[in-house]
């Protein structure tokens, strides 16, 4: 692979310290130095060896109960969680995805810890469980909009972390991605949603009311990645302005991450020799 189809996800993950997103442009390709035509190229040259590597854990569940892994995808109206679903995931079986977005909660849900619906949706051994937005909307929209007091909403960043530990140790690798989108970005994109009759159904006019607090979503992000990054889960913050880019650096993130967990085809559990010979025997009249 040329040098500008190479990916370094590292240059993705959130620096120590205070967040502060507007020192974090929405428009760059941080870790990637090639263009958009080498960037599709480059998404579909890791595209084999990223099914293959989620067909090894998926081959795997039987075997080990424990090892999955959950993708978190958080990010402002139009930053695109439905594009890397379909173009990122889109890369990989379906059979071994678990993919679940998040909407305001059911009232069977508020009658319960605001964690409770995310554990029911958590994915199975062998899994790649897909959290389109999460638990982390408890403290975004409700610190914004003060659906819980602030002092619920600080418990809520240390349960968090307690509950993405509790997933580490349980053998969940966690991965999230907040997708970074700039005003102007979403602006267009909004724009073309109300442009096109055949994309009004994407369109909520809730969307323009959550823009106008726009300063203070972005606020609540710097805060929720501030106090939810650590060694166990961190964050990866990624550009979201270009289209093939955001799809290329989660596509990358999730290779790297399946890489590193050292995957392997089961071995057989029967004699491979013998279940040679029996089928070389076998004649179909």
């Amino acid at each position: 692979m040329g040098d500008d189809l190479t990916f370094d996800t590292t240059a993705l993950a959130l620096p120590p310290g205070p967040v502060d997103l507007t020192a974090l442009p929405t428009d760059g390709t941080p870790g990637f130095t090639g263009d958009k035509a080498a960037g599709e190229a480059a998404l579909a040259s890791i595209g084999q060896e990223l099914a293959d590597l989620q067909e090894r854990l998926w081959a795997g569940r039987e075997h080990d109960a424990s090892r999955r892994v959950l993708l978190i995808l958080q990010g402002m109206d139009t930053s695109g969680k439905g594009g890397v679903i379909r173009k990122s995931l889109g890369l990989v079986d379906p059979q071994g995805l678990k993919i679940k977005a998040f909407k305001a909660p059911t009232p069977e849900e508020l009658e319960h810890d605001f964690l409770w619906r995310i554990r029911q949706a958590l994915p199975d051994a062998g899994y790649i469980g897909v959290f389109d937005r999460s638990h982390y909307e408890d403290v975004l929209i409700h610190r914004v909009r003060g659906y819980s007091s602030p002092e619920e909403i600080e418990r809520r960043y240390d349960q968090i972390v307690d509950f993405e530990q509790e997933l580490v140790a349980d053998g969940v690798t966690v991965v999230k991605c907040m997708l970074h989108v700039g005003a102007d970005e979403q602006k267009k994109r909004l724009l073309k949603r109300l442009d096109n009759p055949e994309k009004h159904w994407k369109f909520n006019p809730g969307d323009v009311d959550e823009r106008a607090l726009w300063p203070q979503y972005q606020r609540a992000y710097e805060i929720a990645l501030e106090r939810t990054h650590h060694p166990d889960a961190g964050w990866f913050v990624i550009p979201a302005d270009h289209k093939w880019y955001r799809n290329l650096a989660v596509a990358a993130l999730l290779h790297d991450t399946l890489a590193r967990m050292d995957l392997r085809w089961p071995v057989a559990d029967f004699d491979v020799a013998a279940e040679r010979a029996r089928l070389e025997a076998l004649v179909i009249e």
